[in-house]
């Protein structure tokens, strides 16, 4: 048996090292993450119920509008088109026309429209280019959250807060002011178209906002540092690299705003008015189409009656669909499904 070489630290240069034998170990293979499914009838179920989801949609809005159109025929057959240009509603002598809840919604919605675009334009702008980091989630979500507010909690405040204020100090103040308009000229009641819009005024603000403020983060960062390079201020650089190149997003928001001020009834219902009558004037109270309906359905008694009542819900529903979707697709042609940068 030959004497294995030991290291001795007498001797001067490299030592002997012993040699070791080294034996291989086999590696075992990896076990699969995913196994090899049985057959393919989970993915056909679940393609089946994927699909019977979407079209369920697509079921419900054709039989919505089914049921507004058959249960509107009598009014058609009864009035035509006039029933849109006709200003009588007598429901005893069964004279219908739904040209004064036309008015009130048309004058509501714009109204709140002239009130709260300019706000939540600004508060979008503010949070996205000029607010400090820390405070840009919460400022959002305290915006966002007038969004979960039930109608109806609004047109509660609206009735003991709101339509107080104006009818003692707003509506006098407006009426010695621009009385000479004929748009602020009347007695003072508070109820009225002007209470609508502000009520509409606020509740939209949070949609328009936040449509707003998601454009306004998918505008490229470059522009912004182009339009300062070239010596712009600020508020050019917001005007110029921002909000011109999100005109149309921001055009979508307010149509969506928009939509949505058409269909809100238990709030306006509770402050303007509902009196079915044409008035130059603001301070007159009104009617909208959906407080019409939320007022009158269950006191109709004859058909003709009903049938009134399903064709103004039946416009109401066309328009409302026809805005939300001109509002998404001006939303569209600003995104382009472009993800919205981050608030940090």
């Amino acid at each position: 048996m030959a004497n294995k070489a030991l290291p001795r630290p007498d001797m001067p240069g490299p030592q002997p090292v012993e040699q070791t034998k080294v034996t291989s170990v086999p590696v075992q293979p990896a076990a699969p993450l995913l196994r090899a499914s049985g057959g393919e009838v989970p993915d056909r179920i679940f393609k089946s119920a994927m699909t019977a989801c979407g079209l369920a949609v697509l079921a419900v809005l054709a039989v919505i509008v089914y049921e507004l159109i058959s249960g509107s025929r009598l009014s058609w057959h009864a009035f035509g088109f006039k029933f849109f240009a006709a200003s009588d509603w007598d429901p005893v002598n069964e004279h219908f026309g739904a040209l004064p809840f036309i008015y009130g919604t048309l004058v509501s919605s714009l109204l709140a429209l002239i009130i709260a675009v300019p706000l939540a334009v600004g508060v979008a702008v503010f949070t996205t280019e000029m607010c400090p980091k820390g405070l840009r989630g919460p400022l959002s979500f305290f915006v966002e959250l007038l969004a979960a507010i039930p109608s109806v909690i609004y047109g509660l405040w609206a009735m003991f807060v709101l339509v107080p204020l104006l009818g003692q100090h707003v509506q006098p103040y407006l009426q010695r002011t621009l009385g000479w308009t004929t748009l602020f000229d009347g007695p003072p009641i508070g109820y009225s178209m002007l209470a609508a819009g502000i009520i509409l005024a606020i509740m939209i603000v949070p949609i328009v906002s936040s449509i707003t403020r998601e454009v306004l983060m998918v505008v490229p960062q470059h522009q912004r540092e182009a339009v300062l390079a070239l010596g712009a201020t600020r508020w050019e650089m917001i005007r110029i690299g921002v909000l011109r190149n999100a005109r149309a997003g921001i055009l979508g928001g307010i149509i969506l705003g928009l939509g949505r001020a058409l269909g809100e009834t238990m709030a306006v219902t509770m402050v303007i008015g509902n009196n079915p009558q044409i008035a130059k004037s603001l301070f007159a109270p009104g009617y909208t189409m959906a407080s019409v309906m939320a007022n009158e359905f269950s006191e109709a008694t004859g058909d003709v009656y009903i049938s009134s009542l399903i064709e103004i819900g039946l416009a109401l529903f066309l328009v409302t669909i026809v805005v939300n979707a001109l509002a998404q697709l001006l939303v569209w042609t600003v995104t382009r499904g472009q993800p919205a940068r981050g608030n940090a």
